[in-house]
């Protein structure tokens, strides 16, 4: 039991490991949710404390996980944002100069998250056949476990590409000497469990921050999409994305989700008005606690002007590019007031970028923390995940693949697309997805998969950050942490 306690009680794959004897001190961990074992689990409420530990892994303030910018540095090789070119930001300015080390604190804090995320998922699937109580709830308790074990693998595996696959909560001599499994292996598992999790989820989610059904086949449309392009590189997925992204469209009313009218409502970053229809999947957050406030909006996002922390901000020719009307007025800040009243615009503050204003907080609070949930899918994804799909699947571009982008475009003021050539229309899709989604860490992970990472970072704007050196396919993936490469040569 020791063995097993010091394991979930990790951060990491190797520290947990390497934890499983004579771990001094390890009392002195939070143990709030880190219940493990079939006796601990045997009620439905210690099913349910489990799981928030397994939550507690995506949206620890700091230590891992998605609650500050971290994520916003891991997608900084898209052309949607960058950091500053000083101060403090060597970390982020890795990523966004394709020259990540595996020492990283950045990389290994994501790492850490989804992993422990999976390991409170793991316990859970393992031992819930022993848990005694409402079937009802015990399947929604399992059905969120294997959403959150595919949704932690979706990232790990598009941020490394080869990472180990751990599907037991039980300690072993074969885990401190495990290797990685390549992508192939991991997308299997993902597809499995967002299916596992269609399965079990209702249509309606119990709490704000909950996956629904909706939630599973949504992400489910994303994973085939993704697998479409590089590196699995398999057509055949094209067709399963439009599909399921039509089955979330057809029943968005059954889950809860529907396209919001406007960009003030959809930004308007009001704490009391939460739980927005757009969301198809969103970490929720509580600036009641320490270890559960978002930092990611406030201080991250706003320059050194207005007291923020200047750790992202736009590429000046995206921002450029950006189509104009309520969409880019909503996306982005380009005049910031000084505490003694002095406007200035962004070519005279120091960094010289706009910033983004869906980060900022209601009323123009600032302050570094907030409850505002992180939302990591919307509504407005599925359709465009229909659009691009359907069109590759078809052949060309079919008229409902045209409503679908089309209620986009109309929201950001921009005419509808007609009667263009499938390349053509796929070409506006992806456009679309990147002014949409801009600094929503989607646009990275859309150039990986097209394989428009080297395009994207050409005849960078003279005040933005370069590459140091040419970019290869190997800078599309991360290096594994050098915490997990030291503890296990077989990581190397």
């Amino acid at each position: 039991m020791k063995n097993i306690r010091s394991i979930m009680l990790s951060l990491s794959i190797s520290s947990a490991l390497l934890l499983g004897v004579g771990c001094s001190g390890f009392l002195e961990e939070d143990l709030q949710g880190q219940l493990v074992g079939a006796g601990a689990l045997s009620s439905v409420e210690g099913l349910d404390a489990a799981l928030t530990g397994a939550y507690k892994g995506l949206g620890w303030t700091w230590s891992m996980g998605f609650f500050h910018a971290t994520a916003m540095g891991g997608t900084m090789g898209g052309d949607d944002i960058t950091t500053h070119p000083a101060s403090n930001k060597q970390e982020f300015r890795e990523f966004d100069q394709f020259a990540v080390s595996p020492g990283n604190s950045r990389t290994g804090q994501m790492f850490t998250g989804c992993y422990k995320a999976i390991q409170g998922a793991n316990n859970i699937i393992e031992n819930y056949e022993n848990t005694v109580g409402s079937e009802a709830m015990i399947t929604q308790i399992v059905g969120e476990a294997y959403f959150l074990r595919a949704f932690s693998y979706y990232w790990l595996v598009r941020l490394y590409g080869s990472i180990p696959l751990i599907t037991t909560p039980t300690f072993s001599e074969d885990l401190l000497t495990v290797s990685s499994n390549p992508g192939s292996e991991i997308y299997a598992l993902i597809i499995s469990d967002f299916e596992q999790a269609e399965l079990r989820l209702p249509n309606t989610k119990r709490n704000p921050g909950r996956p629904n059904k909706g939630s599973a086949s949504a992400f489910l449309a994303d994973v085939y999409l993704t697998m479409g392009g590089w590196p699995i590189n398999d057509a055949s997925k094209y067709p399963l994305a439009a599909a399921k992204a039509k089955e979330v469209i057809d029943n968005a009313g059954a889950y809860g989700f529907e396209l919001m009218d406007s960009y003030e409502e959809l930004w308007a970053n009001d704490q009391t008005a939460m739980n927005l229809p757009e969301e198809v999947f969103a970490l929720y957050a509580f600036d009641g606690v320490g270890q559960t406030m978002n930092a990611h909006y406030g201080f991250a996002s706003m320059p050194g002007e207005e007291s923020g922390w200047d750790d992202f901000f736009a590429e000046i020719n995206f921002f450029n590019n950006f189509p104009e009307g309520p969409r880019k007025d909503m996306t982005f800040r380009t005049e910031f007031t000084l505490s003694d009243g002095r406007v200035l615009t962004w070519q005279e503050i120091q960094t010289r970028h706009p910033y983004y204003n869906k980060y900022y907080q209601a009323n123009d609070v600032k302050r570094w923390f907030s409850s505002l949930p992180l939302v990591m899918l919307r509504y407005a994804h599925v359709l465009t995940i229909y659009a691009e799909a359907s069109a590759r699947a078809q052949g060309s571009p079919p008229a409902d693949a045209y409503a679908a982008i089309n209620q986009i475009r109309s929201r950001a003021g921009l005419a509808n697309l007609e009667n263009l050539s499938t390349d053509a229309f796929i070409e506006a899709v992806i456009d679309e997805r990147s002014w949409e989604f801009a600094a929503e860490r989607t646009r990275w992970f859309d150039l990986v998969r097209l394989e428009m990472v080297e395009e994207a970072n050409q005849d960078k704007h003279e005040w933005d950050l370069k590459p140091i050196g040419s970019i290869s396919k190997e800078d599309y993936f991360f290096p594994l942490p050098l915490t997990e490469t030291l503890n296990n040569p077989n990581l190397r």
